[in-house]
């Protein structure tokens, strides 16, 4: 095993070499298959399908109105939510095996209410109860109804001085955690997650982004008069434009509002997961940013980075992002290794033309594209499972078992290099430190060469501590026999001295 994976290694030194000296910088619009990684460096590769696209739904294939303008969509056990904007209404899907069926319209409720019907809904959540959280936006509300569809609660614009009085309450976005707080994302509010207690009340904002000012921007800014000032852009924290919640209460915010050049320096953070208290604790050791693209190019009106507009997490702690400038979607480990990319514009099965929003059943994904109305359902390959086998496995302490679907994946695919470092991540924790440092080097992965070489040099020290002290010992011996051998001699000499003088008298 140990002749096997230093083959392996010595053929991924020359993989290195050869994809370190391309003839130009590979762009994402120059993929020739469907799902690409990247290298070390940057470079884009192609990569086996992890997931495959195998159907696609719209609403006139599901005996409705088309879909028109959806912006939203929500999965609970079997059950797809779709809201369905345009029109009005939520529609309510189940899915069984490969049939998917309609369920419901949703368009009003019962209650105490002025309104009793939708207008432009934005988004719903469905807790495990089957209550449905709706905002409402063209009605300036957000919306708790049982299952039943009976008014629960009716929540306008919070009486705050956190919040603009001039501006309507227009509520985009809605997760709710186990205890039925709610959070909410709202049209032009940038102070972060709107937080509602389960009675409704309004207890303030968590998670506000940096705001992140140049010297330059500070010094125009100082001495420019009033009125250059006012046609300046105001310092403000950026606008979210979606969440997700996790089984752990950890929500995900994504935001498609940043510079590029933020990105080129790693300071924009398109993807956030807070914690109860509002901080940024995503995992960010992937060596770049989770941000969709490294390389790009500005090519049939698809300009600049990617923008994430939606996110999902799996339990394995995996999640995927929708970007909506390419129609790529990008999965994540939860260090924030990009584990694989695919996707791409199009109106063919497996491409999007403006997808809007991202969901998963089980490991299956379901992608929602509000131009062409239609719902797109994914499922896992052979390649797929075993990249995410091997992460459980390392999850689990089950190190060997995790090394050897690396090695399947290899198999398949000799330049994914997360495998590598997923081997010596294995071999680390098997304590086979000299093995996981050559994984390590040959991928340039100094954190965990620098951890494997501290361990093995403790584990050596340990190892050969008699040897040491012997060694240790004898050469602090042997000054001193020289010296004593030396005394010797001088005294044995003087010795001789003394007698042939007395001799000689």
């Amino acid at each position: 095993m140990k002749l096997k994976r230093k083959i392996a290694a010595a053929l991924l030194v020359v993989m290195a070499v050869i994809t370190a000296c391309p003839t130009g910088v590979a762009s994402a619009t120059e993929v020739n298959t469907y799902t690409y990684n990247y290298d070390y460096w940057g470079l884009e590769y192609e990569s086996p399908d992890a997931y495959q696209p195998v159907s696609y739904t719209d609403g006139k294939m599901l005996g409705i109105t088309p879909f028109k303008q959806a912006q939203g969509m929500f999965i609970r056990d079997n059950s797809i939510y779709v809201v369905d904007t345009g029109n009005n209404r939520i529609v309510e899907i189940a899915v069984d095996g490969e049939t998917m069926t309609v369920v419901r319209e949703i368009t009003e409720f019962t209650g105490e209410s002025e309104v009793l019907t939708l207008l432009t809904p934005q988004d719903v959540y469905v807790d495990t109860n089957g209550d449905l959280y709706i905002t409402d936006q063209g009605n300036f509300r957000i919306l708790h109804l049982t299952k039943d569809l009976q008014l629960v609660k009716e929540m306008g614009k919070p009486d705050s001085t956190l919040l603009d009085a001039e501006n309507p309450f227009e509520p985009k976005k809605i997760v709710v955690d186990r205890a039925g707080r709610m959070f909410v994302l709202a049209k032009n509010e940038n102070q972060g997650v709107m937080q509602f207690e389960p009675d409704g009340e309004f207890v303030g904002f968590i998670g506000a982004s940096e705001v992140t000012v140049s010297v330059m921007d500070l010094i125009k800014k100082k001495f420019s008069t009033k009125a250059q000032r006012d046609q300046m852009v105001d310092f403000v924290p950026t606008e979210y434009n979606n969440l997700y919640i996790d089984q752990k209460s950890f929500i995900y915010c994504t935001t498609d509002v940043f510079a590029e050049e933020d990105l080129d320096a790693g300071t924009a953070k398109p993807i956030r997961k807070l914690n109860s208290l509002g901080g940024d604790i995503l995992i960010r050791n992937g060596g770049w940013v989770p941000c969709g693209d490294w390389q790009w190019d500005d090519a049939a009106g698809m300009n600049g980075p990617s923008r994430i507009v939606d996110i999902t997490a799996m339990e394995d702690e995996t999640y995927y992002v929708a970007d909506r400038i390419r129609g790529r979607i990008f999965a994540y480990d939860e260090q924030g290794h990009l584990l694989y990319a695919f996707g791409g514009p199009g109106n063919k099965l497996g491409y999007f033309m403006y997808p809007i929003s991202i969901e998963h059943m089980g490991t299956d994904l379901y992608i929602l594209d509000t131009t062409t109305g239609g719902i797109t359902r994914f499922t896992r390959t052979e390649f797929g499972n075993l990249i995410h086998s091997a992460l459980d496995e390392y999850s689990e302490g089950h190190y060997e078992e995790s090394a050897a679907h690396w090695e399947k994946v290899l198999a398949m695919n000799g330049n994914y290099e997360l495998a590598y470092i997923g081997i010596g991540r294995a071999l680390l924790r098997q304590q086979n430190y000299e093995e996981a440092m050559e994984y390590f080097e040959v991928m340039r992965d100094d954190e965990n060469y620098s951890r494997a070489w501290k361990y093995y040099r403790k584990d050596w020290i340990e190892n050969n501590l008699g040897y040491v002290i012997i060694v240790l010992v004898v050469l602090g011996i042997i000054p001193a026999i020289i010296r004593k051998i030396k005394k010797i001699r001088w005294e044995a000499r003087m010795q001789y001295e003394f007698e042939s003088e007395n001799k000689n008298k």
